[in-house]
């Protein structure tokens, strides 16, 4: 007998509730196979990238930014990542938040020392065995007055920090303004220099004229024994004096010093009438003291000097104890030399005809260095003093 047949609401609730089965069927055999298989592995990273990257914001990047890594020049890793970096860090340390010059220690002491010039900063200050004054010499103490600067304040004063022209390489001596030429600006300080004499002047060590002078005395260091430094130069001063006229030569001559002249910025004369140094520097040289020292001369009664810094050496000695020694470099009128090779010490002139005697080394004759003598007192004036190691 056949069913009778569903009404249409029925079928349609009947196909529902069948694919409802069949859908909790499907997900409960879906549950049961991912439980039955294994967990899967977690996704692969990295590692040694990783750690490079907690690496990387670590102790390898610049101290300063913490953005690059540091500089490792091949040899050395350094705590900057650059120059920039760096400079910043140096400026950040130094007093006042300027950076130290390049190639100087950010440590380095500043160049102002209690025990330097309070003016040029670069020679120990004056001590007179009483006293230690504010400045090396004259010359610095002179320059200071001229220029309105005293005490620690000296050649840095209000030029904001600029070499001062009085200890720039071509400032006059006297006032501390420029000089085209020489030691002097103008002719009033010269002037006023001659006015002076006899005096001494201090060259400082920057000037031109202390570099001319140095260079001479180590150029013509002649000797096997290793030229000694220079420590300080001073221009001489003196009354002006009628000359012979002809060629000018710039020579050496060592003598006796008695007292400590020149000495940690002494300028001042001594008052002894056997200083020979002293005596030369008032009043020039003498010919009647020829022959105090040696007995004698090659080339008779002269004013003996040479070209050779070393030889003029042997004649310089100290009666005072001190670890520095004087030279004099002096202009000296030639003329017309004439040269001899052999002793003649009976001379008390130059031949006829000339104004000097130029003695020459050759082989076989009596010098081992050169000579040049001169017969008259106006034919020579000591120019230069020059202190040196012993």
């Amino acid at each position: 007998m056949n069913a009778a047949p569903l009404p249409p609401m029925h079928a349609a609730l009947s196909a529902l509730g069948t694919m409802a089965g069949q859908y909790l069927a499907a997900q409960s055999a879906q549950a049961q196979a991912a439980q039955a298989q294994p967990p899967q592995a977690p996704p692969t990273v990295n590692t040694s990238y990783a750690r490079q990257s907690r690496t990387m914001n670590g102790a390898n990047l610049c101290d300063v930014c913490h953005a690059k890594p540091k500089y490792f020049d091949g040899t050395k890793t350094h705590s900057y990542c650059g120059r920039t970096c760096a400079a910043k860090m140096q400026k950040k340390a130094a007093p006042g938040g300027s950076p130290p010059k390049r190639g100087k220690s950010a440590n380095a002491p500043p160049r102002s020392n209690a025990k330097l010039c309070d003016y040029c900063h670069k020679q120990p200050k004056y001590n007179d065995g009483k006293t230690t004054h504010s400045f090396c010499g004259k010359t610095c103490a002179q320059q200071a007055k001229a220029t309105g600067a005293t005490g620690a304040t000296g050649a840095s004063g209000a030029s904001g920090g600029g070499a001062t022209p009085a200890a720039s390489n071509n400032g006059c001596l006297l006032c501390g303004k420029a000089a085209k030429k020489g030691c002097f600006c103008s002719q009033a300080c010269a002037a006023k220099a001659e006015k002076n004499a006899p005096a001494l002047l201090e060259v400082p060590t920057g000037h031109d004229t202390f570099k001319s002078v140095s260079d001479q005395f180590n150029a013509s260091w002649r000797h096997q024994t290793s030229c000694p430094a220079v420590r300080r130069i001073y221009k001489g001063q003196f009354a002006a004096a009628g000359r012979s006229a002809g060629n000018e030569n710039r020579r050496w001559h060592g003598t006796t010093r008695e007292c400590l002249l020149g000495d940690n910025g002494n300028s001042k004369l001594c008052s002894s009438q056997t200083c020979s140094l002293c005596g030369i520097l008032r009043t020039s040289y003498s010919l009647n003291l020829f022959g105090k020292k040696t007995g004698w001369g090659r080339f008779g009664a002269g004013i003996y000097t040479s070209s050779t810094s070393s030889k003029s050496n042997d004649y310089s000695n100290n009666v005072k104890p001190s670890n520095q020694k004087a030279i004099l470099l002096n202009k000296v009128v030639v003329g017309k030399g004439y040269k001899m090779t052999q002793d003649n010490t009976t001379m008390t002139a130059p031949p006829p005809g000339h104004d000097s005697v130029l003695a020459e080394v050759v082989v076989g004759g009596s010098l081992n260095y050169d000579e040049l003598v001169c017969y008259t007192e106006n034919a020579i004036r000591p120019s230069y003093l020059l202190i040196y190691d012993a």
